[in-house]
């Protein structure tokens, strides 16, 4: 892979997985509509390491809690607030974890990688989120968040194994669906994508640990500073824009695209 496309695939990667507009879905769209090759396994592996580093970073006062959690959590006594976040941050993976999985194992999931699924998922959530943002209450702070409303959210999570959906997007219109602020549901979402994001690489790494050679390993490390640096601003921004704006630029970037992309995928 050339230097121009793994730096380019590092940066949509970045800019696109915190924003709810698919990063998944830009990745696959990537090489068919320019004509570049596929960037690979093992390029998305790095990405998502860049990316998690990025969120860990900006929310590293909120990990350091749910990381001291953690053991408490683990042994079922959820009684301080350190404790739940930790065991809402599990339970809200499981489900993903769980369907991904399979999806990935059985080969399933390579039947939602086309521009007429991508194009639907991101018209048809991006309206979603428009609605939902629109006519749910904001009466909740990230503080209340409890387990139900972690299993609640974990399942909305799932969806965005479909390309096109957004994990991000879909784990906010779950988080404004139950009444919680706009840069609150965000902050929950995106501490709910560390674990989302550790668990998906752990996966995609066996079958790339395989191949590594020094090229590849380069290639990667390459991938993940810019994937790192697009992502960290990408969140920056998106985090201060939401104290006194909606979700609806994102939304009518995603109504656009999802026509554009239906228009060539069925023509």
């Amino acid at each position: 892979m050339g230097l121009f496309q793994l730096i380019l695939a590092a940066i949509i990667q970045g800019i696109t997985e915190f924003l709810p507009i698919s990063s998944s879905g830009h990745l696959i769209l990537l090489p068919s509509l320019t004509g570049l090759d596929d960037q690979g396994l093992a390029i998305d592996v790095a990405v998502h390491v860049g990316t998690l580093g990025a969120v860990v970073l900006y929310f590293w006062s909120d990990v350091k809690q749910a990381v001291s959690g953690l053991p408490r959590a683990l042994t079922g006594r959820v009684d301080k607030p350190q404790a739940q976040l930790a065991m809402g941050l599990i339970i809200s993976t499981i489900p993903t974890v769980v369907v991904g999985a399979i999806l990935f194992k059985t080969g399933l999931i390579e039947a939602f990688r086309s521009m007429a699924v991508i194009g639907w998922t991101m018209l048809i959530f991006g309206l979603f989120l428009y609605w939902v943002d629109q006519k749910g209450p904001q009466t909740k702070e990230a503080s209340e968040w409890g387990l139900r409303d972690a299993l609640i959210m974990g399942l909305w999570q799932v969806l965005a194994l479909i390309p096109g959906t957004s994990r991000s997007g879909i784990t906010i219109t779950g988080a404004r669906q139950l009444g919680y602020t706009r840069e609150d549901g965000a902050r929950i979402a995106m501490l709910m994508s560390i674990p989302t994001i550790l668990a998906s690489g752990v996966l995609l790494s066996v079958d790339v640990i395989r191949e590594a050679d020094a090229q590849l390993a380069r290639d990667g490390a390459i991938a993940a500073f810019f994937a790192f640096i697009s992502a960290l601003l990408a969140l920056a921004l998106m985090m201060r824009l939401l104290r006194s704006v909606s979700f609806t630029p994102y939304v009518i970037y995603r109504v656009i695209l999802g026509a554009i992309l239906l228009v060539i995928a069925y023509s």
